[in-house]
């Protein structure tokens, strides 16, 4: 059963309350991811606060991407002039079905039948694995989290900790039956081994590897994948082939913004100084092919929106994730789109406004992701704008509509907010002593 298709059967069309109420359903697997999201959420304010300059590299990294996005244009011309001074092919896909054929027909050309792929949002986003795979062509994620979710056909539940959702004991029974480890075997150290040693393989054997891109530097004309177990690198290097792809927004204009995005990236996503590998790659090597594919599916649509261009901005460090609590106690599946949370929720209806109507409304608004957003994205605001809009354009539901204009109406009175407080006291005094 190939993910796509697993992705579609697991959300069968349902909203985010549903989801989520399947997710809640058991109440010690939901505390428990909680809790653990909260930790990472814990690890992040701690390490933020030892660094005095903390609020000033949050500043810095919004208004780069500020400029970034104003100049959009002039800074891909850019850099595609300098990706080709460097020896790079450049792509440029609109949508993800250009994005799929032009990485297919890239490795068709080469006769490329099997590829090692880094963790890469942008082509869950595409459903890139799915479409290689109906064409003969076998894709492994050799990130450790993408590679569990692969192997129990589910998409991704956190941009930054694809399983976080799993506990190590459904790890260590997915390990049992796709690589034969000991029945009962939950040591997180034990269980990576045995990844690491079926990876190898696969690492040494695949012609064509595929990376994602954090950052992408329009004045050299390269490009910096983060990641924490080297599996990026790993691929790149030993490949003939080396496919990187990007969203348009992953630009920054200069080098030496690098080091601000990297300081404040590692930290908001699991409270580290910094990620383990920052991997430049700027030219191939000798008898190597490097290609980088530019994708716009929606970005360019989304610019055009005023009020929620700033989005553009993300980073992909899940930390609104890590501290929504509509994210932690419902799980990221339940937000059925690639990208999850309260960032996902402001990006998903773009998309598709009909499908992912309900996602703005999954927030109980309290701005705890703006706060933590290293590049000050103002989450919550968008989240509210984005419910004016769905409700005026009439995709939310007619009972959700009526009760969006009583709560305008009630909100924008004295004297009925003073009477709907008076009933809603009322209601709880009345309703517990009609129970006994």
């Amino acid at each position: 059963m190939s993910s796509l298709k697993h992705h579609t059967d697991y959300f069968r069309g349902k909203s985010h309350s549903e989801l989520a109420e399947q997710f809640t359903r058991d109440e010690e697997k939901s505390t428990w991811h909680d809790g653990a999201l909260w930790w990472i959420r814990q690890k992040r304010d701690k390490i933020s606060k030892q660094i005095p300059e903390w609020e000033e590299l949050r500043e810095a990294a919004s208004a780069i991407k500020s400029h970034l996005l104003s100049n959009l244009h002039d800074y891909l011309i850019q850099f595609e002039e300098n990706l080709k001074k460097n020896g790079v092919h450049v792509h440029w896909a609109a949508n993800a079905e250009e994005h799929n054929n032009i990485v297919y027909n890239i490795l068709k050309s080469k006769g490329i039948t099997e590829l090692v792929k880094s963790k890469s949002m942008l082509t869950e986003e595409c459903h890139l694995n799915e479409f290689l795979q109906e064409r003969g062509i076998g894709v492994m994620n050799s990130d450790l989290g993408e590679y569990i979710q692969q192997i129990d056909h589910e998409p991704p539940s956190h941009v930054v900790l694809p399983c976080i959702h799993k506990r190590k004991e459904e790890i260590g029974e997915l390990f049992h039956e796709h690589l034969g480890t000991e029945k009962g075997l939950s040591d997180p150290t034990l269980l990576t081994r045995a990844a690491r040693k079926h990876l190898r393989e696969v690492f040494l054997t695949r012609r064509g590897a595929l990376t994602g891109v954090n950052f992408a530097i329009a004045e050299t004309g390269e490009f910096v994948v983060c990641t924490n177990e080297g599996n990026a690198d790993m691929g790149a290097h030993l490949s003939e082939v080396h496919i990187a792809c990007m969203g348009l927004e992953k630009l920054i204009p200069k080098k030496e913004h690098l080091s601000v995005f990297l300081r404040v990236l590692a930290r908001s996503a699991i409270g580290t100084p910094i990620t383990i590998y920052s991997s430049h790659f700027r030219k191939p090597r000798p008898g190597q092919e490097m290609h980088v594919v530019l994708v716009d599916a929606g970005r360019s649509r989304q610019l055009g929106r005023t009020d929620f261009r700033d989005s553009l901005k993300c980073i992909r460090c899940g930390s609104c994730m890590n501290t929504c609590p509509v994210y932690r106690k419902g799980g990221g599946l339940s937000y059925h789109n690639t990208v999850t949370g309260p960032i996902g929720a402001i990006l998903a209806p773009n998309l598709d406004m009909k499908r992912h109507y309900d996602l703005p409304f999954a927030s109980t608004l309290c701005g705890s992701c703006s706060n933590v957003c290293p590049v000050k994205i103002n989450i919550h605001e968008q989240l509210y704008k984005w419910r004016q809009v769905i409700v005026r354009e009439g995709y939310a539901p007619q009972s959700k509509a009526v009760a969006m204009k009583a709560m305008a109406k009630t909100f924008s009175s004295p004297s009925l907010f003073g009477t709907a407080g008076k009933m809603g006291r009322w209601i709880i005094r009345t309703i517990p002593s009609l129970a006994r």
